[in-house]
């Protein structure tokens, strides 16, 4: 008797019921169908991302110091079809998203988003995440590492990421879509720029 194949065991796709079982103290999200749970970002994630928030917030949320024009957010549930994702910070032009919505999660797919990366989290930031931006029509992403102290600038290009500028620990940079203002990189890692010197 010949042997007969054995049936290929389908893993069932996760849904977003999954996605709503996960404890509040992790961050889940659905990327074709599979459920990833992270932990909650460390002291240095939580800090970049808090700075940055607070730095892009005055001059471009709030149009203090600079041009306006955004909604920025920290940690919105992105819905794509049944892809669910949670940047660490997300902007939308106001031009494109004229009200602010009073739903739970966001529909409309972002013009700018920045993935913090931490060992945990970096694969299914670049790998997995990075083409769903691409495919929803997110124009900027910033990729933020507190390790290594670098800022990575990204402008999609057709269903790639072009990568304008790797900028490194110190730096003060113009950084798209928010180069209207110099962003100071120090401050994301904990520290403080000393003050130039006075003439003397």
């Amino acid at each position: 008797m010949d042997a007969m194949p054995t049936s290929r065991i389908e893993k069932r796709r996760a849904t977003y019921e999954d996605l709503l079982g996960v404890p509040d103290s992790k961050v889940a999200e659905l990327v074709d169908g599979e459920l990833y749970v992270s932990p909650r970002p460390a002291a240095p994630h939580a800090l970049a991302a808090s700075v940055l928030l607070a730095d892009l917030g005055g001059p471009f949320h709030r149009g203090r110091d600079g041009p306006g024009g955004w909604w920025i957010v920290y940690e919105p549930e992105l819905h794509f079809g049944e892809d669910v994702l949670v940047p660490d910070l997300a902007g939308w032009r106001r031009e494109r998203m004229r009200e602010f919505p009073r739903t739970a999660f966001f529909s409309l797919a972002p013009d700018w988003v920045c993935e913090v990366l931490s060992p945990s989290t970096e694969r299914l930031d670049r790998a997995l995440k990075l083409g769903v931006y691409a495919r929803e029509g997110v124009a900027h992403v910033w990729l933020v590492n507190p390790e290594s102290r670098t800022l990575e600038v990204y402008r999609r290009s057709e269903a790639t990421w072009l990568l304008l500028a790797t900028q490194a620990s110190g730096a003060v940079v113009r950084a798209e879509p928010f180069d209207a203002i110099g962003l100071d990189l120090l401050p994301l890692w904990g520290e403080t720029r000393p003050p130039a010197p006075t003439a003397g």
